[in-house]
This record gives C-alpha cells, sequence and structure tokens, in this order.
C-alpha cells in the first residue's frame, strides 16, 4: 500500500519537529548550531492551534516526509500581497529514500486542496538555486518566479501561484 497522507496527530507534534529540524540541519548544514525556528519551537500553537497547516506521510508508521503552510508575513518589501490571502509553503522534506518517485508532488498537491479549502488565494515560496531540482520542481507544481535577489550566496528565488486568479494583481498573468 502506498503511503497515506494524513494530518498531524498531537502525539506527534515532538516526532514532527524532530524531522523537520534534521532535515533542514542537513540540507543546510550551516544552521547545525542555530536555534530551532520558532515556528517549530511553537509547533501545536502554529500548526494545531493556530493559521498554520502541517500535513505528513508515513510509510508503516515511520515518518518520511512533512510539508506546511504559514500565513505570509511580508518580510520581503519587494513582493506586494497586500489584500489577498495568501500563504507561505515551507518545510517540504521528504526522507531520501522516498524521492524521485512523486511522494513531494503528492504531498503539495494535498496542501494545495487544504489551502483553496481554506479561502487561501495564494500560495509564496522562496528556495534556492544550490537546493538541487528545487526551482524546477516548483514549476511543475504551477509556481512561477517573481524574483531572484543578487545575493551572490543564496540568490533566494521567490516563487507563486495564485489559486484564485482574480485577486491577483492586475500586472500578475
Amino acid at each position: 500500500m502506498p503511503p497515506v497522507i494524513i494530518p498531524p496527530a498531537r502525539p506527534a507534534a515532538e516526532e514532527i519537529v524532530a524531522f523537520t529540524n534534521t532535515a533542514r540541519r542537513d540540507l543546510f548544514p550551516k544552521l547545525a548550531n542555530s536555534p530551532v525556528p520558532d515556528d517549530l519551537a511553537r509547533f501545536p500553537e502554529v500548526y494545531l492551534d493556530g493559521p498554520g497547516c502541517c500535513l505528513t506521510v508515513r510509510d508503516h508508521g515511520a515518518l518520511i516526509a512533512v510539508i506546511g503552510y504559514l500565513p505570509y508575513d511580508h518580510r520581503f518589501p519587494q513582493l506586494d500581497y497586500r489584500g489577498a490571502k495568501v500563504v507561505e509553503v515551507v518545510r517540504l522534506f521528504v526522507l531520501p529514500e522516498y524521492r524521485r518517485g512523486g511522494l513531494a508532488a503528492r504531498l503539495f498537491s494535498a496542501l494545495k486542496e487544504h489551502a483553496r479549502g481554506q479561502g487561501i488565494e495564494c500560495l509564496y515560496l522562496h528556495t534556492h538555486p544550490f537546493l538541487p531540482g528545487a526551482i524546477a520542481f516548483w514549476e511543475r507544481q504551477g509556481f512561477e518566479v517573481v524574483d531572484v535577489e543578487d545575493d551572490p550566496l543564496w540568490q533566494t528565488t521567490h516563487m507563486h501561484l495564485w489559486l484564485k486568479p482574480s485577486a491577483a494583481p492586475a500586472s500578475e498573468p
């Protein structure tokens, strides 16, 4: 039987935080000694009782993938999403042995449907070119690049996907 996408249960919160924090530190070794990000430190408050959403995938009971979203916080001044209900897609991690089989796409699809059900108008995310295949993956999911920062190290690539085209600013397609 293929893995099943399920929302996290309260008892799984600590496991999800540990899984996600380990995955982010593996992807970004410079974060190895950094504190746990605020959204993970307050996981139940943010993702279970608050405005965020976190979906997980398990295989035979073992956590193998996560994805989430949070309300977009407008921290990038070059992006103007005022007046729209926008969330930021965060924390997509799939164990290496489960990659390249469509699991991440299925997981994102479930997150997108959840967002639609919540009246979300736009999904925003940022990624980096040094993450193999990340930009191409998100483009295959329907995202478009809206900005790439000049920083030679990170080259943060900002992307979005409008779920409700009528909510997109007039300059958007």
